[in-house]
């Protein structure tokens, strides 16, 4: 292709001020899910508070080969997304906050859809999300204008009726203007959620429409990331969809932009606490930086065949991580939440069989499998590539 390309340990407890910083098996009993509302507080005064587990997975990109195997999931009634990601629901709907990236936008319900290069998927896709358990998406990618202000609208308003909040984009100046951070409760925390591209492949924005959506620009995140924290978040996510398809390797402008969102403090509290990175296909690297942890790309979550620049088809387009990350409560009031567990599971897109895989999980149960050792061997190779073993990064199931 050309440029287009979340259980939270209930353990966590006033020990964990010891502690370093840091796409299967039937599901146990899931936690509460989030409520929208702080802690409750009681006679004896606030309840301690607990911590979260966040998961965040890939590019959920349906070429024309996924929008057919989920015609066949449905038997003839419409669309069917849920069967795709059926063998990490587990996993996903475990954690306290999950989070995706949608990087195409919907159509009508009845269609038409279509694939590369302009994308415009089925609505289902957002009830087979919510079903897996996702709370929200980025929703800002090189392929958010393929179908204009209207692609945008459909899209937001099939999140609305599934139930998934959204980031990156909006349908109104004053969606824009209200949901610049968009807020999650999660454990006791109020986390917000940013969501950036570096293109719209070319597709100028809506006339008019300005705020339709974020571009990826320093001041910008750093500005809406100090809001965020002033509007009262006490963990700052930031999605961004950047990077050189089909490249393992970070390029110069994440490693740069990168260094430079972590490296942003006020009053000596960073104002970015994880970076959240989509876009190239490939797999790539977790690193901590400057304290801060920064995926710089899950791969794809969900794809059709991939084909990478030399015209060759090209596994990697279908293998992804998803990372978990455990947050405990700081330490002394107004201090950093810390990032205590920090995990990521490899994931591949299993085309004959239309689903999304847990490696770890489906190898645990089904030994010797060689495509899925291979999986699971590149996504490792890819994740660990920039050393975050050393920081304690492991992989999980």
């Amino acid at each position: 292709m050309t440029k287009r390309t979340r259980h939270a340990a209930a353990l966590l407890s006033a020990v964990l001020l010891s502690a370093a910083a840091g796409c299967s098996a039937a599901p146990g009993p899931a936690p509460a899910r989030l409520s929208g509302a702080s802690a409750p507080t009681g006679a004896a005064g606030p309840a301690a508070a607990k911590g979260f587990t966040l998961v965040a997975s890939g590019d959920v990109l349906p070429h024309t080969s996924v929008i057919r195997q989920a015609a066949r999931d449905a038997d003839g009634d419409g669309y069917d997304f849920r069967p795709m990601f059926s063998q990490v629901k587990p996993l996903v709907s475990a954690a306290d906050l999950a989070l995706c990236h949608m990087e195409t936008i919907y159509g009508e319900e009845d269609g038409p859809f279509s694939g590369y290069p302009a994308f415009v998927s089925p609505p289902a896709v957002a009830d087979g999300l919510k079903d897996a358990g996702y709370d929200g998406c980025s929703t800002a990618s090189n392929h958010t204008l393929d179908d204009g202000a209207d692609g945008v609208r459909r899209t937001l308003d099939r999140f609305d009726k599934a139930g998934l909040k959204h980031a990156g984009s909006a349908r109104t100046a004053t969606e824009a203007a209200t949901a610049t951070t968009t807020t999650y409760t999660a454990g006791s925390a109020k986390v917000a959620h940013l969501a950036y591209t570096y293109d719209t492949n070319g597709y100028p924005l809506p006339d008019g429409q300005p705020w339709a959506v974020n571009l990826m620009d320093r001041e910008t995140i750093v500005k809406d990331a100090r809001a965020a924290r002033k509007a009262g978040a006490d963990v700052v996510l930031v999605s961004l969809h950047w990077g050189t398809e089909w490249q393992t390797e970070p390029d110069e402008t994440q490693l740069t932009l990168g260094k430079e969102l972590t490296a942003s403090q006020t009053g000596g509290r960073p104002d970015i606490d994880m970076i959240l990175g989509t876009h190239a296909h490939v797999p790539q690297a977790y690193e901590k930086v400057n304290g801060t942890w920064v995926v710089y790309g899950m791969g794809d979550q969900v794809a059709g065949e991939m084909f990478n620049p030399s015209g060759a088809r090209d596994m990697r387009g279908n293998y992804g991580s998803i990372g978990r990350f455990t947050f405990a409560p700081p330490a002394a009031p107004g201090a950093r939440w810390q990032v205590v567990k920090a995990e990521f599971v490899p994931q591949m897109m299993d085309l004959p069989g239309g689903r999304v895989v847990n490696l770890p999980a489906s190898l645990a149960e089904h030994p010797g499998r060689e495509d899925y050792e291979d999986a699971r061997d590149t996504v490792s190779e890819a994740v660990l590539g920039r050393g975050a073993a050393k920081d304690g990064l492991t992989e999980g199931r």
